[in-house]
């Protein structure tokens, strides 16, 4: 449809207002509306039934599916039927009808790019609160085009320009290269998170590569894609080299800490000293389980919940134990004293058979019970036992294993001692 013919349908329509077979077009097309309303509400219920009955599980019809399109598209059809039936009767002019089918069918449209996203991209706050902004952009997009009336506004927009620097910009320019960019990047963005989730999905790379490449992909083809979007507008790449130019200065004098934080990210992340899940010791009041792994920080969470951020250059330039570097099991140590009298033979059998009975314990490498020193007030002894999930705590473990042993010497009769000493009093004080 060209702009005379929409100027000429609208004419027409402002001129059928006054016509009494007007009522007629608004009677049917309400019917059609009506029709088509119905039948995807039953539809709803119908599908709502069927997958209760099936799964078990309630799903709303329409949320998320291609069957959203149901309304506008069979709205389109029961007017196309109107439509004829208007001319096979000769009942008098079907512009409103003319009107509504272009209205419809852009509402199709915009359903199904709607359905589109939500499938390309995984769901997340800017989706849902920008979807209505988004379906009433496109929806109005579609309706101009379809009905002739872009070119006039585009000229419109065209007559609006300004200066910036030496360059002359109009308002349809600017309009086109935002929702140029806009959609370069969204699709950078889908292509991005398909590569990431494959990459994530795969088993033959490891978890912390895995998730450098994918940050990779999505930053280089986020860059690509801006790049490619600006050429398409128009605008010269090459005017950018004095943007990177200052940007590099910002790097080198103010930012050098952030910038150290992100190559540090990209290391940890390449060299794998730490990945996730592993059981790390920052000093002797943070250690905890590495939770995420970011390009500027860490977070590793503690066996008391707490989350714990720290700058990826702490972990590059500062000593951090991973007790789950090369290998998940850890060596626990737990000391006790028993009397001169005590039978040890008996005691650190005991020690060992209270460790083996506890379930996170393992039995490869085996709980061993040494002697360490002989103290002042009894013989010092050490129980050394082996865990695989040490990012489940320690603490538990050992207190489980020190109930157990005080348990097995009770019933034994061995005795641990306690410091006894001795208080002489000499001199003019004994005297008195």
């Amino acid at each position: 449809m060209n702009e005379k013919q929409t100027f000429a349908l609208l004419i027409e329509l402002w001129h059928d207002v006054s016509d009494p077979n007007f009522i007629r077009q608004i009677v049917a097309l309400g019917i059609s509306l009506l029709l088509a309303w119905g039948l995807s509400r039953y539809g709803r219920r119908a599908d709502f039934a069927q997958t209760s009955a099936e799964h078990g599980a309630l799903r709303t019809f329409g949320t998320g599916s291609l069957k959203r399109v149901a309304f506008p598209l069979l709205g389109f059809a029961f007017i196309l039927v109107a439509r004829k039936l208007f001319k096979f009767w000769h009942l008098g002019s079907v512009s409103l009808l003319d009107v509504a089918l272009p209205l419809l069918l852009s509402m199709a449209l915009v359903r199904a790019a709607i359905y589109v996203l939500r499938h390309a991209f995984s769901p997340s706050g800017w989706l849902a609160t920008s979807e209505r902004f988004v379906a009433t952009g496109i929806w109005l997009c579609l309706a101009l085009y379809l009905s002739g009336l872009a070119e006039p506004l585009i000229e419109l927009l065209e007559q609006v320009s300004l200066h910036i620097g030496k360059q002359k910009l109009d308002l349809w320019t600017l309009l086109n290269g935002i929702v140029t960019v806009i959609v370069t990047v969204l699709v950078a963005l889908w292509l991005s998170g398909v590569v990431e989730r494959r990459l994530l999905a795969s088993e033959g790379l490891d978890s912390s590569l895995r998730v450098v490449l994918g940050r990779l992909v999505k930053a280089v083809l986020s860059v690509i894609a801006l790049l490619l979007s600006l050429s398409l507008v128009g605008i010269d790449i090459t005017t950018l080299s004095v943007f990177g130019g200052a940007l590099g200065v910002g790097l080198g004098l103010g930012l050098q800490r952030i910038a150290s934080n992100y190559v540090s990210g990209f290391i940890i992340l390449l060299d794998r000293s730490i990945r996730l899940g592993n059981v790390v010791a920052i000093d002797a009041a943070t250690s905890g389980v590495v939770n995420e792994i970011t390009a500027r920080y860490t977070v590793v969470r503690t066996l008391t919940g707490t989350a714990v951020i720290i700058p990826n250059e702490y972990l590059v330039s500062n000593i951090v134990r991973n007790e789950s570097f090369a290998d998940p099991r850890v060596r626990l140590v737990v000391s006790l004293q028993v009397a001169y009298g005590t039978d040890l033979e008996a005691a650190m059998r005991l020690m060992v058979e209270a460790a083996r009975e506890q379930a996170r314990v393992l039995a490869d490498p085996p709980p061993q019970a040494l002697l360490t020193a002989f103290a002042d007030s009894g013989i010092n002894l050490d129980l050394g036992f082996w865990i695989n999930d040490p990012e489940e705590g320690t603490g538990g473990v050992r207190s489980a294993v020190n109930l157990a042993i005080w348990r097995a010497f009770r019933t034994h009769g061995i005795e641990i001692p306690f410091p006894q000493r001795e208080v002489r009093i000499v001199g003019d004080a004994a005297a008195a």
